[in-house]
């Protein structure tokens, strides 16, 4: 008796069936909801956010108080600035100049206000004869920590300046009383020239203080595409999964393996292949395009090990997870790694849930470490040393929690052979 083959299907008439809408159509919707959330609440308002920018306010005037005050004018103005927090946003530190440079070159702060020697003597001349120039109080920014950051820090101790300016201004058009004309009368209105220099200088070839961050997102990168592209291609070889490249199908012998050993072969893989993809950045990034990068040896063994740890944790997590693991680990290395990095948006002005997910992401650790390296003299306390125990913390969990779960399966779960092609 023959039997006829069943029709081929056609997509019009798939189409019709809801079934087959229903799951992508869910898991697309929920991502797009997910990243535009994610993505866009962390930048659309920085400035309502900012909490607590650290800047320092320095005093050097050691002028006399003027008549009738205790203090001189430096200190009355670093007293005010300290105490006002501009709305919560500043955190200001009171620092010497030594204190407040050696913040600067830790990246420490974002910026400072400097109130010169000899400012009080400088202020009160204006109302005299010995006027030789006008007073100044220095703004000192910080690009290190990524142009915005610093530009807010600059708005902010800016305005500082200003506030303290017009009200000296106010003093002195008082005392002054009548017999000051019409053209000093303008001068003592706003008497304080605000001058912004830069505290703690970087290269011209650093991207403004952003170099730092899109080379973070290259080594996550590096570690996230080589760990799944190690997972795909390992399974394909050992004959789990189809390998399918335009109209050619084809599916190796499947190979005798448990699930451990076939992770601990994908994790040396990816020890090798990092150390091949992390030089290459290296070497695109500062031979051929001249990237400003101190401390290259350094780099290159930082972001071999930042990368590295990265792509142990895909390992883990696709081990764990199997076909999700790919979706899981870009949610933990990139979706949520970028809008809580603080590289191009300073923690500080950032909602609070981002700021909790900064305390452990990845992208945030491992940006703080190339930061240091590239801007502040690879300085331990600019971030170095954190993330170098983050790096060791990341791997030795990747590694436990990896192994962890395929001998777990390897134990209790179906035994991982395929059956051979046909």
């Amino acid at each position: 008796m023959s039997t006829s083959a069943a029709p081929e299907a056609t997509a019009t008439t798939l189409l019709r069936n809801p079934r087959l809408w229903m799951v992508p159509t869910i898991l697309t919707g929920l991502l797009a909801l997910l990243l535009s959330l994610l993505y866009m609440g962390g930048v659309v308002n920085p400035d309502a956010d900012l909490r607590e920018l650290p800047i320092a306010v320095v005093n050097e005037d050691r002028g006399a108080p003027p008549p009738g005050q205790r203090e001189n004018l430096g200190a009355q103005i670093a007293a005010a600035v300290a105490a006002d927090s501009a709305g919560g946003k500043a955190g200001w530190r009171t620092l010497t100049r030594a204190q407040a440079q050696d913040q600067l070159d830790s990246g420490r702060i974002y910026g400072a206000l400097v109130v010169p020697a000899g400012f009080t003597d400088s202020v009160t001349a204006l109302t005299t004869t010995r006027a030789t120039r006008r007073p100044t109080i220095t703004v000192l920014t910080n690009p290190g920590k990524g142009s915005l950051g610093s530009s807010l820090a600059s708005q902010i101790t800016t305005q500082a300046a200003h506030r303290a300016s017009g009200t000296i201004g106010r003093r002195l058009t008082a005392s002054a009383g009548a017999q000051a004309d019409a053209t000093a009368r303008l001068l003592l209105a706003d008497p304080v020239d605000v001058v912004t220099r830069v505290g703690h200088p970087i290269g011209a070839h650093s991207g403004l203080g952003l170099t730092a961050f899109y080379y973070t997102l290259l080594l996550v990168l590096a570690g996230f595409m080589g760990g799944n592209v190690i997972s795909n291609a390992v399974d394909t070889a050992l004959g789990y999964a189809d390998n399918e490249i335009g109209p050619w199908h084809t599916r190796r012998p499947t190979v005798p393996i448990n699930r451990t050993q076939t992770l601990l072969l994908k994790m040396l893989m990816t020890a090798g292949v990092t150390l091949v993809s992390t030089s290459l950045v290296l070497l695109s990034c500062v031979v051929v395009l001249g990237m400003d990068a101190s401390h290259v040896p350094l780099l290159w063994v930082y972001s071999y090990c930042a990368a590295l740890a990265v792509g142990l944790g895909v390992q883990a997590i696709n081990a764990a997870f199997g076909g999700l693991g790919q979706l899981v680990s870009m949610f933990v290395f990139i979706v949520l790694g970028l809008p809580s990095s603080g590289a191009t948006i300073p923690l500080q002005a950032v909602p609070g849930f981002y700021r909790f997910l900064s305390h452990f992401e990845p992208m945030r650790q491992l940006g703080d470490g190339v930061r240091a390296i590239l801007y502040f003299d690879a300085r331990g306390d600019a971030g170095l040393s954190r993330a170098w125990v983050m790096i060791a913390i990341g791997t030795v969990l990747a590694l436990v929690f990896g192994f962890a779960m395929t001998a777990y399966y390897d134990r209790k779960g179906p035994k991982r052979l395929a059956p051979q092609p046909v």
